[in-house]
């Protein structure tokens, strides 16, 4: 496929486009994930630099090579009026809260330009996914995206961590993260992309992103990126294919993390809370259900 056909698929894209229609869903949220330091942000800024006209490189998404990463929050950059790339900070030590973090944010459940703090008890955690009932979102489609640089040698402790986390991407978001490998020309890409591949990963592609100092757009450099993008179009129609349920799938995002905070907490109070928080969710749920009832007897929930 060439650039200008890409472009077109990602400029022209619409969750109307499907025979059942948006379902709900207003908006496309590609959630960046990865370890800090690995090329989010610049991945960010590379996929912006692709879809404008010209030659004039701009850094929306602060940017820096560096180990230690920048991104402290959830930032948000759209890319067209439906689709929107958002920036998660990045993890670290990747310790049971920090996961839970992770998929607080991969649940939507932390507000667009909320900072994320690593929290350290389960009380501060739940307090969070309390407040984000205020203004539940119902309306984006997540797509998870994990971003590794090719710099760095994937550890098998880590390896086994990113092949979890891949796993519950499907089970909160029904897609497999698409992985983008970044700094391509800087180490062995083929070697771990087919690591990647062993783990389960269906899509990955490696990129070089335009920096500051690299900004003349190429074919290679430029289509690599825009292919990421298309890709991950490509899954949220295949998705609208089958009949969704928003609500009902956020719900099932909260119960998953409630569950796998659940797993990772041994503390017999933390215990009681979380049993607690089921119920509410329970009820939240029911509540659900019999509002769409009432105000639609014929309506099937899917």
């Amino acid at each position: 496929m060439d650039i200008g056909q890409l472009r077109d698929n990602i400029g022209h894209f619409s969750l109307d486009s499907g025979y059942l229609g948006n379902q709900g869903y207003e908006k496309v949220l590609l959630q960046l994930f990865g370890y800090t330091g690995h090329g989010k942000s610049s991945f960010i800024n590379s996929c912006k630099y692709v879809l404008e006209e010209g030659e004039r490189f701009a850094e929306p998404a602060e940017a820096r090579e560096t180990h230690h990463g920048l991104t402290m929050s959830r930032n948000a950059y759209p890319l067209t009026e439906t689709i929107t790339m958002v920036d998660n900070r990045g993890c670290s030590k990747m310790d049971d809260f920090e996961r839970s973090e992770v998929y607080a944010q991969l649940g939507n459940f932390i507000p667009i330009g909320q900072k994320v703090n690593w929290k350290d008890n389960f009380s501060a955690m739940m307090e969070d996914l309390e407040n984000s009932e205020l203004e539940p979102n119902y309306t984006d489609f997540i797509v998870p995206i994990f971003v590794y640089s090719v710099r760095q040698q994937i550890p098998d402790a880590e390896m086994q961590e990113v092949k979890k986390f891949m796993e519950n991407c499907v089970r909160m978001t029904g897609i497999v993260p698409i992985i983008v490998l970044t700094f391509k020309t800087r180490g062995d890409y083929l070697d771990i992309e087919k690591r990647f591949r062993l783990m389960g990963a269906e899509v990955v592609i490696a990129i070089e992103n335009y920096t500051t100092t690299s900004n003349i757009k190429t074919l290679g450099r430029t289509t690599d990126i825009l292919m990421v993008i298309d890709s991950a179009l490509r899954n949220v129609k295949f998705r609208l294919e089958q009949p969704r349920n928003p609500r009902r799938e956020r719900v099932e995002r909260k119960k998953f993390l409630l569950n796998y905070i659940h797993q990772t907490t041994t503390s017999s109070e933390t215990v009681k809370e979380i049993e607690r928080e089921r119920e509410r969710v329970r009820e939240r749920t029911i509540q659900l259900l019999h509002f769409r009832e009432a105000k639609n007897p014929a309506c099937e929930v899917m």
